[in-house]
């Protein structure tokens, strides 16, 4: 389904009723998902696992991801010179920033109707979840920021060969070129005490290529990310219960951010997860699942 949120089209998913039986609004549970990946890339035992448990499930294409607004307008960025700029301390322009993607967040909330919800976010999705609780804090029951980061300037980064993943591109457009390349990325920065089953991994990925491929909307996200640079010292104003999940073996956004990112939060749970990596697969949703519900339940009663 697609609205218009915060003046731009965005594509997205409602699962399960929006009202209980005695009429009353169902909460709604608001999932963010991260850099370059569309709403299909929410496992479905984690969706129907929160519908199951009573919950009204939000997913959306990002900006510039998928099925929503792509902005080609702005062209695509120099990844290496705004690097070298964040580096040296420099501005990082950028055509958007994570500020307008979590108005876009707000936004959809808005065209659904929904005053308050559980905001839940994994990796861009995490930082976009904790912009939106800067922001809005009414309308934020709860927080969930999982394999994210603060952003904080010193935090260690990904290694140089994950790093060349990211920003490498296959060597042409052709479906198998482009699966067996992001196939390259995602195994690389996976759950080592989880293994995703090739063949699954593989059919996820062709789907996401065949709904759309879009590599120049995943440089401009990548620029926004780089360009929030004042987040961190703004988190000790996030107010609304928070979850902070991350994978110890995590290879892309090391465990050490999600450290950071619980402690700028005042009264934040982090809550490590031994042999998770940077994805979500079902052991690791096997372990997310318990913990968002029991999360969401505790701030229902605040």
């Amino acid at each position: 389904m697609k609205t218009r949120a915060n003046g731009i089209d965005i594509e997205f998913e409602d699962t399960g009723p929006d009202l209980t039986h005695d009429g009353q609004n169902q909460p709604a549970v608001l999932l963010v998902m991260g850099l370059g990946m569309q709403l299909i890339a929410w496992p479905a035992p984690l969706v129907q696992g929160l519908v199951a448990a009573g919950y009204r499930v939000i997913c959306f294409d990002n900006r510039d991801v998928g099925l929503s607004q792509h902005f080609d307008q702005f062209g695509t960025p120099n990844l290496l010179w705004q690097g070298f700029k964040y580096k040296l301390g420099l501005p990082v322009k950028a055509p958007y920033r994570l500020h307008d993607m979590a108005a876009d967040a707000v936004g959809l909330l808005d065209a659904l109707g929904i005053e308050k919800a559980h905001i839940a976010g994994v990796s861009m999705g995490g930082m976009i979840a904790q912009r939106l609780a800067l922001m809005a804090p009414g309308r934020v029951k709860s927080l969930t920021s999982i394999m994210s980061s603060s952003g904080a300037r010193g935090l260690p980064t990904a290694n140089a060969d994950i790093t060349r993943l990211l920003l490498a591109r296959p060597a042409d457009t052709g479906l198998q070129s482009v699966v067996s390349h992001t196939m390259k990325l995602l195994q690389a920065i996976g759950s080592p005490g989880f293994p995703m089953d090739e063949a699954d991994l593989r059919a996820r990925v062709t789907a996401a290529t065949r709904r759309f491929y879009h590599p120049q909307g995943i440089s401009r996200q990548i620029v926004a990310v780089v360009a929030d640079t004042r987040r961190a010292d703004e988190l000790a104003r996030i107010t609304a219960p928070t979850l902070i999940v991350h994978g110890k073996a995590d290879p892309l956004v090391p465990f050490a951010c999600g450290q950071d990112t619980a402690r700028r939060i005042p009264g934040a749970r982090l809550v490590p997860v031994e042999g998770m990596g940077h994805d979500l697969p079902p052991g690791v949703v096997a372990h997310l699942l318990p913990l968002l519900t029991a999360h969401f339940g505790a701030a229902e009663t605040v």
